[in-house]
């Protein structure tokens, strides 16, 4: 009896594919490039250093390049296609499915593009321009154009019979879609129902009339919230005058759910989700550039309110030591308020009518922490510098600062969304300035106020 492995995860995949690289022995590269899927060969190709990357993408049969490609981040399989033979190419889109070929075609730069399109035919050239004209971020951009329907009025047992004339369905058919004889959406048939049914039965009888149907319009990030919250396995996309385009299945949605994951997480950082981590020095350090520019310029602000109190400082030099604490602990605070708005507009989950609420419900706990976190570095810095007044500005400055930072950290989010400016990426930097300004103008001007 075979005994079942368990699939490896990335960091034990990683590790064995640079061990075999090391060694230098063909077969074994050439064993490893087999025992790959796709989305595995590109999980490592991304995570190799310029030299090795290369060296394993020569060995990658063209038969199977054109599905490594459409998995990997836009910036790595650009690099990867400046090296790669043009014959190669031509030969894996050949090899490759209609869906898939959208995909590549994505991915593809221009002059390659233009031949790949002139050798595919007038009738699948035509077909992929239309594709190529939906919205990447779109229903229409996502689906796949392979679709099953079938006629309401049709029983279970030709329905069936269809289905072994043809010997195959697409990948990942939960359902049948229904539709009329002018090809417009009417419901769907879930293959349960038809293995399970009377084979006398119509389709009428069974099929689903409520199941949704999307425009191809939509954008990807609604459609995966579409599939979360109903708990799909495919839905059909639709054109304008309610005809069936394509269908958009789980797995499409699991890219979105990660490409989104990425993006809010890289966006944090001022970067894009489609860099190499192996990028060039010079190329890596000017996209950085830029973000560094812009906090250097909320430093200076900073640095300027605290030049404003400049003779305060000297004569109470103890404020230098602990202002950094006001500061801090106002960043945290509203990182996490921040976190937490983020998440929930790019889930939809806040609206103009449960914005106030959350703006609320965030200050009350800004100021439940700020009295909690007040009493403590009050006493402390008062027992520490043996002088309980600085321990009582210093609390009370942090209590302005973390209520300030809860409303920031729900605002500033509302309000670049608003704008069209995406928050996560806008939103860290703006926070940290209000937090930092609002934390040294409060210590430091409640200082001057009451100790000079």
């Amino acid at each position: 009896m075979t005994t079942p492995t368990l699939p490896e995860n990335g960091e034990h995949l990683l590790a064995r594919a640079t061990a075999i690289l090391a060694k230098g022995s063909q077969i074994e590269i050439r064993n490893l490039v087999r025992s790959l899927y796709p989305a595995e060969a590109a999980f490592v190709l991304e995570a190799l250093e310029p030299e090795p990357r290369a060296s394993l993408w020569r060995l990658i049969p063209p038969g199977v390049m054109g599905e490594v490609l459409i998995e990997l981040n836009v910036e790595v399989a650009t690099a990867l296609l400046a090296i790669t033979d043009r014959k190669d190419l031509m030969a894996a889109t050949e090899q490759m499915g209609a869906d898939g070929m959208v995909d590549l075609l994505h991915v593809l730069p221009e002059p390659l593009l233009s031949q790949v399109m002139e050798s595919i035919g007038v009738h699948n050239r035509n077909r992929f321009e239309q594709a190529l004209s939906y919205g990447e971020h779109t229903a229409g951009g996502l689906m796949s154009r392979e679709v099953l329907t079938i006629r309401a009025d049709v029983t279970l047992d030709v329905v069936s019979r269809y289905l072994r004339l043809r010997g195959r369905v697409p990948a990942g058919t939960d359902s049948l879609i229904v539709v009329d004889r002018k090809d417009s959406f009417q419901g769907v048939l879930a293959i349960s129902q038809l293995l399970t049914h009377d084979p006398h039965t119509k389709v009428s009888e069974l099929m689903d009339t409520k199941s949704p149907g999307i425009s191809y319009k939509t954008p990807s990030r609604d459609v995966a919230a579409l599939f979360e919250r109903r708990k799909l396995l495919s839905v059909p996309v639709l054109a304008d005058d309610g005809k069936v385009l394509g269908r958009i299945t789980i797995d499409d949605i699991l890219d979105v759910i990660r490409e989104e994951a990425d993006h809010s997480l890289m966006s944090m950082a001022g970067l894009t989700e489609e860099h190499d981590m192996f990028a060039p020095v010079v190329a890596s350090a000017k996209r950085r550039a830029l973000w560094l520019g812009v906090n250097l310029l909320t430093a200076f602000l900073a640095a300027w309110v605290i030049d404003l109190f400049e003779d305060t400082i000297q004569q109470i030099v103890v404020l230098a030591v602990l202002m950094p604490i006001v500061a801090s602990m106002g960043g945290i605070a509203g990182s996490q308020t921040l976190t937490l708005v983020v998440r929930g507009l790019a889930l939809g989950q806040i609206s103009g009518g449960n914005a106030r609420g959350l703006l609320f419900k965030e200050i009350s706990v800004g100021l439940l922490n700020g009295l909690i976190w007040a009493v403590v570095v009050a006493a402390v810095a008062g027992v520490w510098f043996h002088n309980p007044h600085i321990g009582i500005l210093l609390g009370a400055a942090m209590l302005i600062n973390l209520v300030c930072a809860a409303f920031s950290g729900v605002a500033i989010p509302v309000l670049l969304q608003k704008i069209g400016v995406d928050p996560a990426l806008a939103g860290g930097v703006l926070l940290t300035t209000v937090t930092d300004v609002v934390g040294f103008m409060t210590f430091l001007g409640l200082a001057t106020l009451f100790l000079l």
